[in-house]
């Protein structure tokens, strides 16, 4: 492949992208009170919600239901073709349908919209033709229409099922902030994965405690403190009082900076190198704002000085090793 080609390649790539996110745009720009409406339908029904379509619809329906699922409400998935040939059973009267078809007159939702309204389902199309068959029988239009799918030949699904799948991730953000839904909910969801232990564990559950992390005084040598951290390979001493009050903190890096500028580890001391103003987190921080901490700063770092409840009292060390490791067994 020549460098031209490589460049027009590259050229269809970044025109694909703007060209979903200008259909996201207007679409964010001709939102109205529907999503609302039919945020309120779901919040005010004690059952499920069903998500009905096929093909490309049905598979951004699934993806729907999840997303759904995870911030606490109950819904299914049904494939629009099941539905005619016994998969109704899955309802319980007034379980409230979202219809999901770009066109608006895909034929196995239209035919269910009688079969549902018996069911006395409240019924809400999410469809790319608001004039369409679906459109004019549905409770609630929600508007996924674009002006012109993002592919090379203007056929494909892409800025379609895109928008779609966004304007379903809209609802599911107003269903969230209706429901004061939290940090703390979404962890009861997500138990097993890795962001729901960071969002339910704290640093005491994962901390290094004092007894294996290297502790040393004011007054030490900075060799004392390489013996240390040599028998106690934690990345980190702390620099602690008597009490277990902290003092400072010495990391590898401010060893190693110590002996690039040939400092004599003989001769100074501990109060000379260490940090005195570290960061810190208190021994309750969930993890998740632990890494917030370390991570989302122009200086990365990977440890820190735990504190107790009085924000005096040293009682570990936590390393981003620590978190990354970290698994609920």
């Amino acid at each position: 492949m020549n460098k031209n080609k490589q460049l027009s390649l590259k050229g269809i790539a970044s025109q694909t992208l703007k060209a979903e996110a200008k259909e996201l745009n207007d679409a964010a720009d001709r939102i109205d009170d529907a999503v609302v409406q039919t945020a309120k339908i779901i919040l005010d029904h004690a059952g499920k919600v069903v998500i009905c379509g096929i093909g490309k619809s049905g598979h951004i329906g699934q993806k729907i239901v999840a997303t759904l699922c995870s911030t606490g409400i109950q819904a299914v998935f049904l494939h629009a073709a099941e539905a005619l040939h016994g998969d109704l059973g899955i309802y319980h009267p007034g379980d409230p349908t979202i219809l999901i078809s770009k066109s608006g007159s895909t034929d196995e939702l239209v035919r269910l919209l009688p079969i549902l309204r018996k069911l006395k389902s409240p019924l809400i199309g999410l469809v790319g033709n608001i004039n369409s068959p679906l459109a004019n029988k549905v409770d609630v239009v929600l508007d996924a229409s674009i002006s012109r799918e993002a592919d090379p030949l203007g056929i494909v699904p892409t800025s379609s099922t895109t928008l779609t799948l966004a304007i379903g991730d809209a609802l599911v953000a107003v269903l969230m902030t209706a429901r004061e839904f939290n940090h703390e909910d979404f962890a009861a969801f997500h138990p097993g994965g890795d962001l729901g232990l960071r969002l339910i564990l704290t640093a005491k559950d994962v901390m290094q405690p004092l007894n294996q992390v290297a502790v040393v005084t004011r007054s030490q040598t900075i060799r004392e403190v390489v013996i240390q951290m040599t028998e106690k390979p934690q990345g980190a001493a702390l620099v602690l009082s008597s009490d277990n009050k902290l003092n400072g903190i010495i990391t590898e890096g401010d060893l190693r900076r110590c002996l690039a500028q040939n400092g004599d580890i003989d001769v100074l001391s501990v109060e000379e190198v260490m940090n005195s103003n570290p960061v810190t987190i208190r021994r309750k921080t969930l993890i998740q704002e632990a890494m917030t901490l370390m991570e989302d700063r122009v200086s990365q770092i990977s440890v820190l000085a735990v504190l107790d409840e009085d924000g005096n009292t040293c009682v570990g060390l936590l390393r981003i090793h620590d978190v990354y490791q970290t698994k609920l067994f």
